[in-house]
């Protein structure tokens, strides 16, 4: 178990001097190369943010150590920007469908609502609804679309709803999701 120094253990301590003078042009470096220049300045900052954390974990060659926190927050700012930009597609994705089906008698707000609430789900709840809401499957055959049991599928749904439900806006204001109908897909 890592020993997590104190604050009097760290206040003006020397050897986090010693390590940023010695090694942050070393993991500038490193950083540059794998990121352009305005990340790879975070990328040292949250490496020494790391190191001033864990001050006592850092062993007495630190370069190693401080390169692959390095890696490791380019790693996951890199996961991170994965991420956003899948569920930027997604919502894109969603809202597309909503603009397509709708005709110019929805209310906007009603629209803006729905995406709000599917957003606030995570993406396999998204899709439990939509699979069934929009889509009109029954939970066993949407089970199979989504490559789960129909009991986890089940749940999925039931926690969807559930927090769907508890986010959602006054009865006379709240949208109603649509199945697509077969002759809209043509």
């Amino acid at each position: 178990m890592s020993h997590q120094p104190s604050e009097d253990d760290r206040t003006g301590h020397p050897r986090f001097a010693t390590l940023w003078e010695q090694y942050a042009a070393r993991v500038q470096a490193y950083a540059t190369r794998h990121v352009d220049a305005d990340t790879a300045q975070d990328v040292v900052a949250e490496t020494f943010l790391v190191a001033w954390r864990r001050l006592a974990d850092v062993p007495g060659d630190p370069l190693p150590w401080l390169l692959v926190v390095a890696r490791n927050t380019i790693a996951n700012q890199r996961r991170s920007l994965y991420r956003r930009g899948v569920l930027n597609a997604e919502l894109n994705r969603v809202a597309h469908l909503v603009r397509d089906g709708d005709g110019p008698d929805v209310d906007v707000s009603e629209r803006d609502s729905l995406l709000r609430a599917l957003a606030r789900l995570t993406p396999r709840e998204r899709e439990a609804l939509l699979l069934t809401g929009w889509d009109g499957l029954a939970p066993d055959d949407a089970a199979v679309v989504a490559g789960c049991s129909p009991s986890t599928f089940r749940k999925r749904l039931s926690r969807a709803r559930q927090r769907l439900t508890a986010s959602d806006p006054p009865p006379d204001r709240a949208p109603a999701l649509r199945p697509v109908v077969a002759q809209e897909l043509s």
